[in-house]
């Protein structure tokens, strides 16, 4: 028999040991849990190091939403909102550093743009947390057949989503292509999240040139902060430069200015 090795993330202690229970009765299913996302990455590469991969990782969308002075990784799509979310920052973390381990994301109520946004980060399922038991091994076996599962009602919530994100990164990739290269250096250095003097000393500009480009850049991409210029260019695909020497500590902006 061919087992199927799941961890639930899920730092509510309750629920993953009671669906981790539920879970392990099954014959061909071995389950362990971990608290929060640092632990699933331990135990990931544990195992991976054992050669006992995972194979599946049932994921909290709401991870670490209830401790205090988290601020996770990946925010959502819509410059200027606070909410951030820490199950998706998961999501990327795994996909890069494990591609082979499929990903189910655990909600407690259904959201397309959240939903949209699991799947873009390489998530294969969206399941409420309150579904059978049946359910979740259905899409836990079928997103090992590279099947993608979602909620019928949230089909086409999705699907609109992910058509505003594609529409967004064109728009986004037309903004980007009207800079000047050096102009899309600076940006690069922005993702990166170098300010005006760090920039200054990698591209052996002064710092006043680097403002007048940030300013330019600023202007072509029709943003009024390096914040939402960094959005930008992230929906475009572009990426930091390589981060060498002491100019990576820099912070980019403050309250809503150019540094």
């Amino acid at each position: 028999m061919v087992r199927i090795r799941v961890l639930v993330v899920d730092d509510h202690r309750i629920f993953a040991e009671s669906l981790a229970a539920a879970l392990a009765a099954e014959p061909d299913v071995d389950v362990s849990a971990a608290g929060s996302g640092p632990a699933a990455l331990r135990s990931l590469e544990r195992a991976a190091a054992e050669g006992r991969r995972y194979d599946v990782l049932l994921v909290d969308a709401d991870l670490g939403a209830a401790l205090p002075g988290i601020r996770p990784a990946v925010p959502v799509q819509e410059v200027g909102e606070d909410g951030l979310v820490d199950g998706i920052s998961l999501v990327v973390g795994v996909r890069a550093a494990q591609p082979h381990v499929r990903i189910v994301v655990l909600a407690e109520k259904d959201d397309p743009r959240r939903a949209a946004l699991a799947l873009q980060a390489g998530a294969s399922g969206w399941v409420a947390k309150d579904c059978s038991l049946s359910r979740l091994l259905t899409v836990i076996r079928g997103v090992l057949r590279e099947e993608t599962h979602l909620p019928p009602a949230l089909l086409t919530g999705v699907l609109r989503e992910l058509t505003a994100a594609r529409k967004h990164r064109t728009e986004s990739e037309r903004l980007v292509e009207s800079l000047t290269p050096r102009e899309r250096e600076v940006l690069r250095c922005m993702v990166a999240g170098l300010g005006r003097k760090a920039v200054a000393d990698r591209l052996f500009l002064s710092p006043h040139t680097v403002r007048t480009h940030m300013q330019n850049v600023l202007g072509k991409l029709g943003v009024h902060s390096t914040l939402a210029a960094v959005a930008l260019a992230r929906r475009a695909g572009v990426g930091p430069v390589d981060l060498v020497g002491p100019s990576a500590g820099d912070v980019v902006e403050r309250g809503g200015q150019l540094a």
